[in-house]
């Protein structure tokens, strides 16, 4: 789905590159940056809840 979001608003998928470029233009693009750093966390620790459900619910042998 980024990718998608590449080509329609010309954004980036790296945090540390929507961060670079956000510091000199400062405005919106800064206040909007939190987006890029918190997104991807949430993302990960619901993947980790998601695996702990389903690994719970397997046999161990």
């Amino acid at each position: 789905m980024p990718l998608f979001g590449i080509y329609f608003t010309g954004t980036s998928v790296n945090p540390a590159r929507s961060f670079g470029p956000a510091l000199f233009v400062g405005g919106d693009a800064l206040s909007n940056v939190w987006v890029f750093i918190v997104a991807p966390l949430v993302g990960g620790v619901l993947a980790a809840l998601v695996y702990k459900c389903l690994a719970a619910g397997q046999k161990e042998e």
